[in-house]
């Protein structure tokens, strides 16, 4: 090309601004980017030489070298790897690298560019030069890129040295070398770097595992993988027989359920694939029928012991678990010799303090096994061992001792099971409490009760009286009886006609306990002496009852008053029994108050006749509930009106109805409003329903009534716009409403004029009734609303009903006191 002509390409007069700048301003960045960006559409020639020109002034300029190499990456973009212009960038980039050498991006770029160009040595040693010029701390740019590139080629020895100099760097990132160590099949390598890691309690998984994930050997729990895996290793190499040891050997260490299905499954299918394989020869000899029966026959024997072996499972979990010793004898029933074994080791590896439910079962499980063989020296062996055996509670030496007493009598050897208990209730030479854990249980054992129990059963029925009676005082002088050991200690010497004896018995229980626990004592002492004496020691036996009832508790107190009163009803004297009464119905429970003052007025008026009981009802009405009061109030009123004392029984009509919402209580004013339809007036009626507002307004007031209301209202009345909007009905507004309605519901109680019926008053004479029959009243009023449509016509008078006082009701009292006036 003539010089003219490439002076041409290269200057044109749009440059000469540009040169003249980078003439004065040879060191400016920006005057050479300006330059550049005015040549950005020209020649690739020219755009290169003022970058060369530029670099050549400015060679630390990190933002040029940048740019250069991007466009020169550009140029050669899409052309053949083999094209001369790749070495020439490649040349571009050693030489930028001659200044740009800390400047990971440079690096990174022309790593990229020659793994672009699958030239794989220059590329490895390019990222090494890499990693030795930059500093430490801009590594974790160039690693990522590194190991991807190593991985990315089938050089497996060349990315495993790799990883290594990596993790010496990034120990972290260990679980990526497993991975890869993996899927190239390195696995010695891959399960070295595995157990350093789980074996490194500082170790933090950048994935979140847990050891348990990474490492399996060292959680027994999965064993079951690893002994799957080894046997199937074998089974792979053809060594069929070593596979077989080595599932035998998991099924016997495995401690886990989980592993040991997964083993034995394995296992199992193991031999079943063998007998397939067998049975699909085609060329079948003697042989192979001979070693087909064998497999078969193993196959069968290994389903028959998995109960046992699961058995193991368990027992090497918790060798101290009894109920699994007991359940490995029942696996092998009809195997004595198994049997006596399994008890042996199960009574030599149980541990006292460790086991797991009631370690004396074992013992005598073993001995009644003996038992069931007649073997009954070798029965009291087992249980002679067992009662020596440290165990942790009381009760466990008390079973043994009781299940060998048991089997004496089994086969009819009294004497001798009476010895046995008479052994385990001896006081030992050093006495202990029975709580005292630091003491053995053999030193404790004569204050359990349980041995006492049955050795007072024995000897009361195959002993004598004598042996008896001193058993029972043993066990009271070793305070460990029971109400219930009392009462049948009581219940032996009152068979054997020692009812003196039997007293005191009971006498001494009640020393021995409190209430609640003494009740039972009481009242079985106090029901045999009554039954007993009757009236013959009628003052010792109210010091008893005196004695009973002076701390007895309200729950208890209603039988024990019953029974003192009918004491005195059957044997002592009436006034005392009204006066235990009283003290009954003040002794028991709130709820146990009503049936006894019903009690106490049926005999009072059984006793005394039924005036009698007016106090009794005015005090029942007082204490009382008040729907209990409210009850006792009706009845009260009932039997004055019985008594034709109507005035009397309005009286506590009157009385009750400050006590009963008309709202709640609608049965009360139906039977009182029924009263004065029959016995009342005019007035009298005019009274009851100025009664009934005056209550109902009470109920109104009360707040508890008012909230009640007030919400009920709340729900019902419809608000305003300006309610609403204020965020409800107030609580004046919501009162004057509710007023309003009941300003309405009290204009509805007024009574209405009716000319239906006439009221008489009690006392009208039969001229006055006629009077006021025909009279006509315009401010009658009709109570009953039912006859609201029968005529004026229909009823003309009410004739008042006489009837004659009963003689039971003035009870003892003689005819002249009846003749006399009555006394109120």
């Amino acid at each position: 090309m003539p010089e003219k002509e490439e002076k041409k390409i290269l200057f044109e007069e749009d440059d000469l601004p540009y040169e003249e700048e980078i003439l004065r301003n040879p060191y400016s960045v920006k005057c050479w980017l300006r330059y550049i960006e005015h040549k950005n559409d020209g020649p690739a020639v020219a755009l290169n030489l003022i970058y060369e020109r530029s670099l050549k002034e400015l060679p630390g300029s990190y933002k040029l070298w940048y740019n250069y190499l991007r466009l020169r990456r550009k140029q050669v973009k899409g052309r053949v790897i083999t094209d001369p212009g790749y070495e020439d960038v490649n040349n571009a980039f050693e030489r930028a690298l001659v200044f740009m050498h800390k400047m990971p991006r440079i690096w990174l770029d022309y790593c990229q560019f020659l793994i672009d160009q699958c030239r794989v040595t220059r590329t490895r040693r390019t990222f090494d030069r890499a990693l030795r010029a930059l500093p430490i701390s801009q590594h974790p740019r160039i690693w990522p890129k590194y190991l991807k590139f190593v991985q990315s080629h089938p050089l497996h020895e060349t990315a495993v040295r790799v990883y290594r100099r990596y993790l010496k760097l990034c120990p972290e990132n260990a679980e990526e070398y497993v991975e890869y160590l993996v899927s190239i099949d390195r696995l010695d390598e891959a399960a070295l770097r595995m157990a350093d890691i789980v074996n490194q309690e500082d170790f933090v998984s950048k994935r979140r595992e847990t050891n348990h994930q990474r490492g399996i050997k060292r959680f027994t729990d999965e064993r079951g993988k690893l002994w799957c895996s080894l046997a199937d290793f074998y089974i792979r190499s053809g060594h069929f027989e070593k596979a077989r040891d080595i599932y035998e050997e998991a099924i016997q260490t495995v401690t886990t359920v989980r592993d040991f299905t997964q083993v034995f499954d394995a296992y199992a299918q193991f031999e079943e694939s063998m007998i397939g394989t067998k049975m699909e020869s085609e060329n079948v000899t003697d042989e192979d029928d001979t070693d087909l029966e064998l497999r078969m026959e193993r196959f069968e024997e290994l389903m028959n012991r998995r109960p046992l072996l699961l058995n193991s499972v368990l027992l090497r979990q918790n060798p101290h678990n009894v109920h699994e010793w007991l359940k490995r004898v029942q696996l092998y029933e009809g195997k004595p010799k198994e049997i006596v074994d399994t008890f042996t080791e199960a009574v030599q590896t149980v541990d006292p303090s460790l086991a797991t439910g009631k370690l004396y079962m074992l013992w005598v499980e073993f001995a009644k096994f003996y038992e069931k063989h007649k073997q009954f020296s070798e029965a009291g062996v087992i249980f002679d061992k067992g009662t020596k055996v440290a165990y942790i509670k009381v009760e466990d030496l008390a079973g043994v001792w009781c299940e060998w007493a048991e089997m004496e009598l089994r086969y009819e050897n009294f004497d001798k099971a009476l010895a046995l208990l008479r052994r385990a209730t001896a006081v030992p030479s050093r006495k202990a409490a029975y709580h005292d854990k630091s003491e053995p249980v053999q030193n404790r054992l004569y204050k359990c009760l349980k041995v006492w129990s049955m050795y007072a059963d024995l000897e009361e029925s195959f002993g004598t009286f004598k042996s008896t009676k001193a058993v029972y005082d043993r066990i009271i002088d070793l305070r460990i009886a029971t109400p219930q050991i009392i009462i049948n200690f009581g219940m032996f010497l009152e068979e054997n006609h020692y009812f003196e004896e039997a007293f005191k018995a009971y006498e001494k229980g009640i020393g021995l306990f409190k209430w609640p626990n003494v009740f039972d004592i009481w009242n079985m002492y106090l029901t045999k002496f009554i039954k007993r004496y009757g009236g013959k020691k009628l003052e010792r036996a109210r010091d008893l009852f005196e004695q009973c009832l002076e701390n007895c508790p309200a729950k208890f107190a209603k039988a024990l008053y019953l029974l003192y009163a009918k004491l005195e009803e059957d044997h002592g004297l009436a006034r005392h029994a009204m006066t235990v009464y009283d003290r009954a119905t003040k002794a028991v429970l709130p709820a146990e108050q009503y049936e006894v003052y019903n009690i106490y007025i049926k005999r009072v008026a059984e006793v005394y006749g039924v005036t009698h009981t007016r106090p009794i009802y005015e005090k029942a009405i007082e204490v009382l509930t008040e729907e209990k009061s409210r009850d006792m109030s009706l009845r009260f009123a009932d039997l004055e009106r019985k008594l034709g004392e109507i005035d009397r029984a309005r009286a506590v009509y009157a009385h009750c109805s400050q006590i009963c919402d008309p709202r709640t209580t609608a049965t009360f004013w139906q039977k009182w409003k029924e009263f004065e339809v029959q016995h009342g007036n005019e007035d009298t009626v005019r009274e009851m329903l100025r009664i009934k507002r005056s209550v109902q307004a009470t109920y109104n007031t009360q707040v508890n009534f008012m909230s009640a209301q007030m919400l009920a209202a709340s729900k019902n009345l419809t608000a305003t716009v300006s309610d609403l909007g204020s965020g409800g009905l107030d609580d004046m507004k919501l009162l004057e409403q509710r007023a309003q309605l009941m300003a309405a519901e009290a204009e509805e109680d007024k009574p209405k004029l009716k000319k239906d019926i006439l009221f008489v008053r009690g006392d009208s004479s039969k001229e006055e009734l006629e009077i006021a029959a025909r009279t006509a009243n315009p401010e009658e009023i009709n109570i009953d609303e039912e006859d609201e449509d029968e005529s004026e016509d229909d009823v003309d008078e009410i004739q008042v009903q006489k009837k004659q006082i009963p003689s039971e009701v003035f009870g003892s009292l003689d005819n002249e006191e009846i003749s006399g006036e009555p006394k109120m």
